[in-house]
């Protein structure tokens, strides 16, 4: 490791450790080790972000014109397709500031608000994942609200839910919005810029976070809390805190599960305590839908200036989108491009957004709230999966790169892909990818890389290998789409002159 590396990654942590003695909130690892009667919150003081600003930090807008580079290319739909798995999909309201659900496929019968349900059940693998803010204007609203995910067994017999994978992460102080390079090494898993890019990260290594159980036994009829945590705002103001959690299980046998809002319990002395689980069935049984509610999707066929896609609210299809890369169904691999030229594969597409391919890769929802996103757009959380087995064809050595690229936004097929020289300062991306490879050696290799991107970003080389004549090697590269992310993406495979 450089010492440049070493100097970045050291300031980092320095950055995080600074953070946390700046911001005292209740440590995760205090979360849920005894009945929440028992637990109390203290609630410390802490510096405010701006009022305008929810969990992304101030991001300085980029001034005068800008300077546009097209790189001519072809952008390729991308083989392959998300799977059936169910993802329990709680995004909207974003911002929390009344309590209620927030996402409840729990049927509806015996429920005071019976459209606050979706009805829909989970059995075998499923993820979970949810995004949520708590906002305080002013002391008044300082009071600590919690997230809960409640899981119910309605079968006659016990149900044991496994928690594979998952973690779950404050913005404050766990995963900090610090300024990265674009580009580093994270082998460790320490490298992160906000609780999306950090969940990612350990699910992509397959992780689950301590704080989070590895099965739960539900009895029959009853429920039980998979997670009961605070989103603290403290009690400077104005100021808000985000919590980004995300969760793959498998259950034996049916189980509804909802996301629920709630402001922490107070005894009469006014101390905060956690919620219990009688109190979270209450919010369940006899609340609505929590609010602010955000604005609503733009109806489907309409095509206005500006479409308002709206935020997930509901159980989507596909956690995953795994695919071998060729140059067609009939071969077994993908001919290198010729000397100076490149192709890309686009990434997380929306229907504005296909680079002209015409392919929309949001997950479609199997149940939703009618004011919610009629797709996953941003698919936040789905892992991509992609191998690329190149072959060189040529008659000569060549060097190839693979690498991810943030170009502007293009619906139509045009003669390239148009970027900012220099990019934009808005990030559009943030997370850690992983890159298997033979290197010229014969080596294998496994690399975490996290970068962070801004609009029209042409990015730098994931990996970079020497192809002989008629040699083959075989890359891989995959990640989760972070949320806190701005779609869309592309992957591109170039070779260089």
């Amino acid at each position: 490791m450089s010492i440049a590396l070493r100097q970045s990654n050291l300031q980092v942590q320095l950055n995080a450790l600074t953070a946390m003695f700046l911001l005292p909130i209740l440590p995760l690892a205090q979360a849920i080790p005894k009945p929440p009667s028992q637990q109390v919150i203290q609630i410390q003081r802490e510096v405010p972000l701006p009022e305008n600003e929810l969990d992304l930090p101030p991001q300085p807008q980029t001034t005068g014109p800008l300077k546009t580079v097209t790189v001519p290319q072809q952008v390729r739909v991308l083989p392959g397709k998300l799977d059936s798995i169910p993802v329990f999909n709680s995004n909207s309201p974003e911002v929390v500031q009344t309590e209620g659900i927030l996402l409840s496929t729990f049927p509806e019968e015996a429920k005071q608000v019976p459209s606050a349900h979706l009805n829909f059940a989970f059995k075998g693998r499923f993820d979970i994942f949810a995004h949520h803010i708590a906002k305080a204007k002013n002391r008044a609203e300082t009071r600590t609200l919690f997230q809960g995910i409640i899981v119910h067994n309605p079968n006659s017999e016990p149900v044991t839910l496994n928690i594979l994978q998952g973690a779950t992460y404050l913005t404050r102080p766990d995963a900090l919005f610090v300024d990265l390079p674009s580009y580093l090494e994270n082998r460790f898993g320490t490298v992160f810029a906000g609780p999306g890019s950090r969940i990612t990260s350990d699910v992509l290594r397959g992780h689950r976070q301590a704080i989070l159980p590895a099965s739960i036994e539900i009895p029959a009829n009853q429920s039980r809390m998979l997670m009961n945590l605070p989103i603290p705002v403290g009690n400077v103001t104005p100021a808000s805190n985000g919590r980004s959690t995300l969760m793959r299980v498998s259950s034996s046998n049916l189980v509804y599960v909802a996301s629920l809002a709630m402001f922490a319990p107070q005894t009469k002395q006014g101390v905060e305590q956690y919620p219990t689980l009688e109190q979270w069935e209450n919010i369940l049984n006899t609340k609505g839908l929590a609010g602010p509610r955000d604005l609503a999707p733009t109806p489907r066929g309409e095509n206005p200036l500006q479409k308002i896609y709206g935020r997930v609210a509901g159980v989507a299809e596909g956690s995953e989108w795994k695919a071998k890369i060729t140059d067609n169904s009939r071969t077994d691999y993908l001919t290198i491009p010729n000397r100076g030229e490149s192709f890309s594969y686009a990434l997380s597409t929306t229907d504005t957004g296909t680079f002209g391919t015409g392919q929309i890769q949001s997950a479609k929802m199997l149940a939703r709230y009618p004011d919610t996103a009629y797709f996953a757009h941003g698919n936040y959380g789905i892992q991509y999966n992609l191998t690329f087995p190149l072959y060189n064809k040529s008659r000569e050595s060549q060097s190839v790169s693979i690498r991810m690229q943030t170009p502007i936004k293009a619906n139509k097929e045009s003669a390239g892909l148009t970027f900012y020289d220099p990019p934009e300062n808005r990030i559009f991306f943030r997370g850690t990818l992983r890159v298997m490879f033979n290197d010229d050696g014969g080596k294998t290799l496994t690399r975490y890389i996290h970068i962070v991107q801004r609009r029209g970003q042409q990015g730098e080389a994931l990996v970079n290998v020497n192809m002989k004549p008629g040699e083959r090697r075989l890359v891989q590269v995959d990640f989760l789409y972070p949320p806190d992310a701005t779609p869309p993406q592309v992957l591109t495979v170039r070779s260089s002159n």
